[in-house]
C-alpha cells in the first residue's frame, strides 16, 4: 500500500467524525485533501532524510548492510566472521598477561610509601616492556632527546602539580604563563595585536574548540546544521567535532600525485551552510602542506572562516625559512586565515597534554567559551572543554618554550628535517617502494605497488620499529623526531627497510598476518559499522 492510499483510507474513516460542513465533501474533495496531506508528509520525510547526518550514499549503504546483517543466514555468517576478528584483536600479545605481571584490582589496605610505589612502577616497566622509544625506534610519539630539558620540565611541573587555572586568583603564575605561551605562539604565526588564543590539552581539543566557535557563528547566522569543508586527509578530530557538535563534515579529494587538497572540489562543496574551510600544514598521513593561500582566498570570496591545522608541524614550519627552505605563506599573514591550531607537545618539546588554538580576533575566541551565568555555585566560565585543568602542564609547556628558545627550535628543525630527507632519499632508491607526494618536513609516507605494504610494517615491527599504518590508500609512515637524529638510528632504519623489502619480494603476493592483517582487512570492509566494532574491541582491550 502506498502512502497516498493510506492517507485516503484514514480520511474516509475520519469523515463521519468531522463537523457537518465537512461531511458533505464528496470523494473528489477527500482525495484532494489526501493528496495534499500525503504530499506534505512526503516532503517532510524527504527533508528529514536530507538533513540527517551523513550523505545519502552513506546512509543508503548503512541501511543495506544493516538489512543484510538482520537476515538469519547471512547475518549469522557475517557475525561469525566478525567474532573471529574480535577474538584475534583481544588475543593480540600486547594485551595478554605477561609472565610476572600483577594486576591491581582494588586499593591496597594500607598506603604504600614512595619507595614501594616507585618499585611497583619499575617492576611494571620491566615486565611489560614496550617499543624502545628511547632508542628512536618509534614514529613520532616522543619528540625530544634532551635529558636537560626533561629535568627542567620535571622540576617546573613539580612546583605546580597542584595548580588549577580555573582559579587564577589562587595561581596567578599559571595565569601569566598561559598568557605568555599563547602570545609567544601567536607571534610565531605572525598574528596581529588582536590575535589571541587558548591553551588546550592537545590538538584534538584545539580543533574541537575552533569548530565550536564556527558552529556558534553559524547559529548566529541562522544556519541549523553548520558545515565544514576539508580534504579526505584532514585530521579525524574534525569528524569528532562534527559528531560532538552536530555539524556536517564535507570531505573533498586530494590530488593523487601531490596529495594536496583539490581546490576546485573544495570550491564546489561550499554552500550556504558552510562555516569553515580547513587546510593542513601539514596533514598527518603524508606530511603534505595544503595550498593555504588558495583555501584562504576561497574563504574571503565566500565570507567563510579558514582554519589552518598545524598541530603536527606547528614547531617546524615557522623555522623552515631559517634553514633555507621557503614555504608558501601558511599563517596569519594570509588574508582570510581566521584560526590556527598548533601542538606544543610535539615538536614544541613540551610534555603531553598541551596545545594552542589561535584566533585572528577575540570576537571569534569568545564563541569557543562556555558560560553559565545562572548556576547556584556562582557564575561558571570555562575557556575550553575542561573545567579544572592541569596547571603543571601549562607551566612545563612554558618552561619548554623558554628552554628551547628560537635558536633551539631552528636547530631541531634543521637536524630533524635532515634525517627525514635522508630517509626519503633512501626510500626512493628502493624500486619496490614509493613516497607519497613531496614531503618537505618530518613525515615520510611509504607505499608499494608490488606487495602488501602492511607486511613491511609487520616485518619492521619484528625488528623493533614501531611505524604508523595508514589507509585509503594503504601505506605506512615514519614521523622523524630528535630521537631519530642520534648516531646510527637513520642508517639502521634504512638498512632494515631494505632488508625487509628484499625478504618480502621473495613472496610478493603473500598477505600480511596478525594485527597487520586485521588492519588491512579493516580498510577493505565496505560495512564501516563493522570496523567500528573492531575498534571498540581494541579500545576495550586497552583498559581491561
Amino acid at each position: 500500500m502506498d502512502i497516498m492510499s493510506l492517507v485516503f483510507g484514514y480520511a474516509v474513516v475520519a469523515v463521519p467524525y468531522l463537523p457537518d460542513d465537512f461531511q458533505s465533501l464528496d470523494e473528489h474533495d477527500v482525495r484532494l485533501i489526501a493528496y495534499t496531506a500525503s504530499t506534505v508528509l512526503g516532503l517532510t520525510w524527504l527533508w528529514s532524510c536530507l538533513r540527517q547526518e551523513g550523505s545519502l550514499r552513506e546512509r543508503a549503504a548503512e541501511s543495506l548492510f544493516s538489512f543484510a546483517r538482520s537476515m538469519p543466514y547471512v547475518g549469522g555468517k557475517i557475525q561469525s566472521e566478525l567474532d573471529k576478528v574480535l577474538l584475534e584483536v583481544g588475543s593480540d600479545p600486547a594485551f595478554l598477561p605477561k609472565p610476572g605481571e600483577v594486576f591491581t584490582y582494588r586499593l591496597p589496605e594500607k598506603g604504600l610509601d614512595e619507595s614501594a610505589v616507585t618499585q611497583r612502577v619499575d617492576d611494571m616497566e620491566k615486565v611489560l616492556g614496550g617499543a624502545d622509544w628511547r632508542a628512536g625506534r618509534v614514529s613520532g610519539v616522543v619528540y625530544s632527546n634532551s635529558e636537560a630539558l626533561s629535568s627542567t620540565l620535571f622540576t617546573v611541573y613539580s612546583k605546580f602539580a597542584w595548580s588549577n587555572p580555573l582559579h587564577p586568583d589562587v595561581f596567578p603564575s599559571i595565569r601569566k604563563m598561559e598568557g605568555e605561551v599563547i602570545r609567544m605562539v601567536v607571534e610565531l604565526y605572525n598574528g596581529s595585536k588582536n590575535a589571541c588564543g587558548c591553551v588546550t590539552s592537545g590538538g584534538t581539543e584545539s580543533i574541537l574548540m575552533a569548530c565550536r566557535a564556527y558552529r556558534q557563528l553559524g547559529y548566529e547566522r541562522g544556519i541549523q546544521t553548520p558545515e565544514i569543508v576539508a580534504s579526505i586527509s584532514v585530521h579525524s578530530a574534525f569528524s569528532k567535532a562534527c559528531d560532538y557538535f552536530k555539524m556536517k563534515l564535507v570531505q573533498v579529494p586530494v590530488n593523487a600525485v601531490t596529495r594536496k587538497v583539490d581546490i576546485r572540489a573544495m570550491r564546489r562543496a561550499i554552500n550556504g551552510n558552510t562555516v569553515l574551510l580547513v587546510g593542513s600544514a601539514p596533514q598527518y598521513p603524508h606530511g603534505i602542506i595544503d595550498d593555504i593561500e588558495a583555501i584562504a582566498a576561497l574563504g574571503v570570496q565566500y565570507s567563510v572562516g579558514v582554519h589552518v591545522d598545524a598541530c603536527l608541524g606547528g614547531f617546524i614550519i615557522p623555522f623552515m625559512k631559517d634553514i633555507g627552505v621557503d614555504l608558501p605563506p601558511f599563517d596569519f599573514r594570509v588574508q582570510g586565515v581566521t584560526s590556527i591550531s598548533v601542538d606544543t607537545h610535539k615538536y614544541g618539546m613540551a610534555p603531553k597534554g598541551s596545545s594552542v588554538v589561535m584566533y585572528a580576533s577575540e570576537d571569534l575566541r569568545h564563541r569557543q567559551y562556555f558560560v553559565e551565568p545562572d548556576w547556584q555555585g556562582g557564575i561558571y566560565a570555562s575557556p575550553s572543554i575542561a573545567g579544572s585543568r592541569p596547571g603543571g602542564i601549562i607551566a612545563a609547556c612554558w618552561a619548554a618554550l623558554m628552554f628551547m628558545g628560537y635558536d633551539g627550535y631552528v636547530e631541531s628543525t634543521r637536524t630533524i628535517c635532515a634525517v627525514s630527507r635522508q630517509i626519503a632519499s633512501a626510500v626512493r632508491e628502493i624500486p619496490e617502494l614509493f613516497i607519497f607526494g613531496d614531503p618537505l618536513l618530518t613525515v615520510v609516507a611509504i607505499g608499494s605497488k608490488e606487495f602488501d605494504i602492511y607486511r613491511l610494517a609487520a616485518d619492521m615491527n619484528k625488528r623493533g620499529w614501531n611505524l604508523n599504518s595508514l589507509q585509503f590508500p594503504a601505506s605506512i609512515h615514519i614521523a622523524c623526531t630528535l630521537r631519530h637524529t642520534a648516531d646510527g638510528v637513520a642508517e639502521s632504519f634504512i638498512s632494515d627497510l631494505k632488508e625487509c623489502t628484499a625478504e618480502i619480494m621473495k613472496t610478493p603476493n603473500a598477505k600480511s598476518k596478525g594485527t597487520a592483517a586485521i588492519y588491512g582487512m579493516a580498510s577493505s570492509i565496505p560495512d564501516r559499522s563493522m570496523v567500528k566494532e573492531i575498534a571498540w574491541s581494541f579500545l576495550d582491550a586497552c583498559v581491561k
